[in-house]
This record gives C-alpha cells, sequence and structure tokens, in this order.
C-alpha cells in the first residue's frame, strides 16, 4: 500500500478552503451574470462584485476604486510593468532573483529600448539599502521588489526604497503574490505605486487575483477589448472566482495571528529536525525575517533533483524552487543573488506548508526526508571512486 501523501508545495498552489468551494458554488448559482448586464441578472452580480472590491480594500488598506480584478499574478505583474513603462524611455530596476513574472516582463520591456538595472541583496537575501542612494533616479521609469520571495520565503523592508521612490516620483510596483493572504499586507502604509496578488496562493482558487494601484496613477491595459475595471482590464469579471477569492482573503484576516503561528510552528518543528538528523544543511535565509510558512533548505553533496523525486515516490510533495521556472537544471537565480555556490543551490529544496498542514504530517515527513537524504547519502558514498 502506498503511504499518504503529504503536500508540502503550497507556494505553488493551495487547496482551496470548503468555504472558498461553497461560496463560489452559492455564486455560480445566484450571481452568475456580467456584472455589466443591465438586466435583473447582472443587477444581481453587480452588488456582489461592488461588494468583494469593498472587502479586498479593507483588508489590504486600499481604496476600492483601486483594485483592479485580474487572472492571477502573472498578469497583474505583467499589466503594470506594461502600462507604466509603455512607450518611454530610460531605465528600470529590479532585485536579483525576481519571480519570471517581473524578470520576462522587463526582458521584453528592454527589447523595446529600456535599461535594466540590478539591485543586488546580501547573503541572507535582504535588499542592500545602501545602493539604493545611487540608483540614475532621473533614469528610472520603474522599480520592482519582490515583498515576500517564492523561493526562500525573505521578506523585504521596503521603507528606504519607497522613500526614495516617491521623493524623485518613480513608479515602485511590488509582487506580494507569495505576502497576500499569509502575513498582513498593507497597500498605505507601504507607501508603493502597485502591488500584485494572486488567490490560489491563500487557498483561493486559481484563475483570479488582482491588481493594487494607487490612485491618480494611469495604466494603459494590457488587455484590450471592454470597459471593464474603469477602463484598466478587458474581459467579464469572473464574480463567482472573485468571491471565491474574497473569502479566502476574510477568512485569513479573520484570524492571521493564530494562521501565521500554526504554519511558522510547523516550519520551525521540520527545519529543526532536517537540521538535526540530516546534517549538513543549509537553509536559505535563516537570518533574515522570512514568511512563517517557508523553508528552503540544501543539502550539500546531494542532488536536489534526486531528492524530490525520491520524495515523490514517498508521498512527500516538494519543489526544487519556483514552479514557473522548473525544468531547469541550472542553479536557481535567487540562490546565486545570495552569493550561494552552484553545487549548494543544486541540493536544494524547497518545503512549504499551509494552515491545513498537520503537525503528524510534519513529523511523518520529517521521517521520510531523513531516510531519502540518509539513503542517496549512502549511495553516494558508495559510488565515490
Amino acid at each position: 500500500m502506498s503511504p499518504a501523501r503529504i503536500y508540502l508545495d503550497n507556494n505553488a498552489t493551495t487547496q482551496i478552503l470548503p468555504e472558498v468551494a461553497e461560496t463560489m458554488a452559492i455564486t455560480w448559482q445566484t450571481a452568475f451574470a456580467n456584472p455589466g448586464s443591465q438586466h435583473s441578472f447582472g443587477r444581481d452580480a453587480r452588488p456582489v462584485l461592488d461588494r468583494c472590491r469593498d472587502s479586498i480594500a479593507d483588508i489590504l488598506g486600499a481604496e476600492p476604486s483601486e483594485v483592479i480584478f485580474t487572472s492571477g499574478g502573472t498578469e497583474s505583474i505583467n499589466a503594470a510593468i506594461y502600462g507604466l513603462t509603455l512607450g518611454r524611455t530610460g531605465a528600470i530596476a529590479l532585485t536579483s532573483g525576481e519571480h519570471p513574472a517581473t524578470t520576462a516582463a522587463c526582458e521584453r520591456a528592454r527589447q523595446t529600448g529600456l535599461k535594466l538595472i540590478t539591485l543586488n541583496v546580501d547573503a541572507a537575501g535582504r535588499l542592500l539599502n545602501d545602493q539604493c542612494d545611487d540608483l540614475p533616479w532621473d533614469e528610472l521609469k520603474l522599480v520592482n521588489v519582490i515583498l515576500a520571495h517564492n523561493e526562500t520565503g525573505v521578506l523585504q523592508d521596503l521603507s528606504k526604497l519607497s522613500t526614495l521612490c516617491e521623493k524623485h516620483q518613480v513608479p515602485l510596483l511590488i509582487d506580494a503574490v507569495q505576502a497576500v493572504g499569509k502575513i498582513p499586507v498593507n497597500f498605505r502604509e507601504l507607501n508603493v505605486t502597485a502591488l500584485a496578488f494572486g488567490a490560489h496562493k491563500f487557498h483561493g482558487p486559481r484563475g483570479v487575483g488582482g491588481l493594487l494601484l494607487r490612485r491618480g496613477v494611469q495604466l494603459p491595459p494590457l488587455l484590450d477589448g471592454g470597459h471593464q475595471e474603469a477602463g484598466r482590464r478587458a474581459g467579464t469579471e469572473p464574480v463567482p472566482l472573485i468571491a471565491g477569492m474574497v473569502t479566502a482573503l476574510e477568512s485569513f484576516a479573520a484570524d492571521a495571528t493564530t494562521h501565521m503561528k500554526h504554519v511558522q510552528t510547523l516550519r520551525d518543528q521540520l527545519q529543526r529536525h532536517l537540521q538535526q538528523h540530516c546534517s549538513p544543511t543549509v537553509v536559505h535565509g535563516s537570518d533574515a525575517p522570512r514568511l512563517p510558512n517557508t523553508l528552503s533548505i540544501a543539502f550539500p553533496g546531494l542532488s536536489g533533483e534526486a531528492i524530490l523525486v525520491n520524495l515523490d515516490l514517498e508521498g512527500v510533495a516538494c519543489s526544487l524552487g519556483s514552479t514557473c521556472a522548473s525544468g531547469s537544471a541550472e542553479p536557481a537565480p535567487a540562490l546565486l543573488a545570495m552569493g550561494c555556490a552552484a553545487d549548494v543551490c543544486l541540493s536544494s529544496v524547497r518545503f512549504s506548508v499551509s494552515r491545513q498542514t498537520t503537525s503528524e504530517e510534519i513529523s511523518e515527513a520529517a521521517r521520510r526526508i531523513q531516510g531519502v537524504v540518509e539513503r542517496l547519502r549512502s549511495l553516494s558514498q558508495q559510488n565515490r571512486p
């Protein structure tokens, strides 16, 4: 009999909550219509959409008019980079090891004539604030920073950078896809121009997310064809998906401290076991504030891909890092940016827990991971000349 499967890849995607599924099922029946339609069915859907916009704005510290519904984090990031740089010349700054959604969109902007400037991070993955003073502020048209890193969980302190961006009137785009619904995020307090998030990272449905855009900032739409979202994003709003996203975010916000404490306890439980029983190990970003649910850990001398495959056979789901970059045998750019040796990068795997993970699952997962690491190390010793 196969062992019970344990899911520790929640930074890739999460399972929707039962209440989210229930909300969507009801909304598909009661508010299925196009919220822009003038008939009674459309008028049934419109208040649901408006309430969802109000709720997101309230939880994330924004105004309802600043909320733009999208298909998810990738679209939100692309829409912001496209809209804030379209037809402009100059430079874009982005931190080392950004998510591929950001790096690819910035590369497209580079091909249209903009220069790219890399913001370096320290060995813990934190932005080096001293370099921000020396940026060519007269050339910059956009600055991009990932708030919570998808691979390491490292959280950035944006206070100095946001102050400089405001001083020089340069838009600041924050990738908060891994942060929203996992830690408290306040758009107004962050003092940024735009902020991207996606529902499936916090137990909401896939295919929906949002972009917060500061009031007064103009954004040419990435998608054309309709007047929806105040002309900023064409396409009929998927009200049931949006309602599910809001239910998931409200569920987190209702008891955020408890949820964060739960996942951090489990993450630390797993980290302690692996450090004690699978030495040598390297925990990436351990000297910096991290998402409470994320553990990026290296087992020097082993292959991260071999660990992942063997853990899959043992029923434990984890990741080599960003799912969007999977299939590559190259060291993760985020870890290289932190100064990790290539062989350490390639021996790294990421475990990410959720509020649905149990202590019993962590104990069992730790036992299986230890067994895999010990077996692979033994094989490695036997194969040495």
